[in-house]
Parts: structure tokens; C-alpha cells; sequence
């Protein structure tokens, strides 16, 4: 028997891109679907993202931004690559702080660190950046003996995460390793939001999506706000 689910990761408030993944889901048979969090930031509908999910009840971990604003911290936790990105970065989190609700904060507050569940006899591990801290960068080129590391500290057959807006899978030693890339903001050099599909047969097999959406809407919809134009500009080149 075939069972497939769907990880979605890093939404940061984009509203199409979010829905228009959600209705590529369901032409999929997916069983579940399941958020590796970053729900809101650089976008300008952190409560549509947070109703949508909500009504879907679709199971979701913190991530550094639902962390920040829930919790209404100066930072997001974010590696910012020079001065120019981090004064963008705190723009992001101030403008989303003050137009979150505060239920939908203490949503955000509320989130696990970590889901767990099987499919199976396959364990598998859902968090948003790593095990040790929910902002650690775990990209491809992790060294594979610290990404096997990970995976046996967490006793599980399958870790899935997000945070790097970058996806990929890897399979170490039988074990894989899976990020989910970024529904909203992505950065893998093309506008197109990402999601996987996780399928569990005779073998794990996972499908990394990529798909289009009116990432123009998206973009525009940024420079109608107050949020920095740079990020319509991200939305479009699907980078930093």
C-alpha cells in the first residue's frame, strides 16, 4: 500500500503561493499534510497564511519567525549575509509584529518545536531548522557525518526541515535527510514556490515540486504595503 504526504515550509505570508500550492496537493492523493513552519515575515498576509492553515488544521512546527513575532522579540533569529539584509530583516519582523493578531500570535507561540509520527515502519522527524536549534542552516552540502548525526540523535529514519528556502533529499547510511525548500520565498534561483512529496511504499521515494503561481500578484501585493520593495524583487528572482 502507497501512502503520501506533503511537507510544506517557509510560507513568510504569501498568500498566493500558499494557496495555489495547496490546490496542486490536492490533485496529488496525498494523505497528510504537514508545515515545517515560518508561517509569516516579508509578505503582507501573515493572518490570511495563519487563518488558511488553521482552517486546513494542518499540523505545523515553529519556526525562527512565528517564534519572533509570536513571542514579539526584537530579531527573527536570521543569518543575515551584511548590513544592508539585516536592516531589511528587522523592517520584516517590526512590520509583521504590528500587523499579526494577537490571537493568531499566540497561535504562532503555541507551535511545537518538533512533530513526530510514523508511517509504517518508517519514523519520521519534523522540525524547522535542526534538532539543536530551530535556526541552524542545514543545507546540501552539510558535512553527511553531522547530517547522520542529526538523524540518530533524533532517533528516526527520516528528518525532514526547512528554514534555507534551498530543498534537497539525501539518503545517508539508509537514513534521509529531506528539506522542503520555501512555498513563499523561495531561493533556489526561480520564482517558482516549493513543496515535497514524501511516498512510502517498498521504499521511501520523495518528489521535490516545483510549481508556478502568479508570483507577479505576490510581488505586487508587497509593493502595495509598507514592507521594503526588495522583497517584491526577491518574489520575482526566487533569491536573496
Amino acid at each position: 500500500m502507497l501512502t503520501k504526504i506533503a511537507v510544506i515550509s517557509d510560507i513568510h505570508a504569501n498568500i498566493e503561493a500558499l494557496r495555489a500550492v495547496l490546490n496542486d496537493i490536492e490533485k496529488q492523493n496525498i494523505e497528510q499534510i504537514y508545515c515545517a513552519g515560518d508561517l509569516v515575515g516579508y509578505a503582507p498576509f501573515p493572518n490570511e497564511v495563519i487563518d488558511l492553515l488553521r482552517r486546513r488544521r494542518i499540523p505545523t512546527v515553529m519556526g525562527n519567525y512565528d517564534d519572533g513575532v509570536g513571542h514579539m522579540r526584537f530579531i527573527c533569529g536570521c543569518d543575515y549575509k551584511d548590513e544592508k539584509a539585516r536592516a531589511l530583516g528587522e523592517q520584516s519582523i517590526m512590520w509583521t509584529k504590528e500587523h499579526t493578531t494577537e490571537a493568531n500570535k499566540e497561535f504562532l507561540r503555541s507551535l511545537p518545536a518538533e512533530i513526530r509520527f510514523n508511517v509504517g515502519d518508517k519514523k519520521v522527524l519534523l522540525v524547522h531548522g535542526s534538532l539543536h536549534r530551530l535556526n541552524e542552516y542545514i543545507y546540501e552540502d552539510t558535512p553527511a557525518d553531522y547530517m547522520l548525526e542529526l538523524v540518530e540523535k533524533g532517533n528516526t529514519d527520516i528528518l525532514v526541515c526547512g528554514h534555507t528556502h534551498k530543498p534537497f533529499h539525501k539518503i545517508i547510511y539508509g537514513k534521509h535527510i529531506i528539506n522542503a525548500g520555501s512555498v513563499g520565498k523561495p531561493k533556489h534561483g526561480d520564482p517558482r514556490a516549493t513543496y515535497v512529496i514524501i511516498s512510502f511504499g517498498d521504499k521511501v521515494e520523495v518528489e521535490i515540486r516545483k510549481l508556478e503561481y502568479d508570483f507577479e500578484a505576490a510581488a505586487k501585493s508587497i509593493e502595495r504595503s509598507d514592507l521594503p520593495d526588495e522583497f517584491a524583487e526577491m518574489i520575482r528572482r526566487g533569491a536573496d
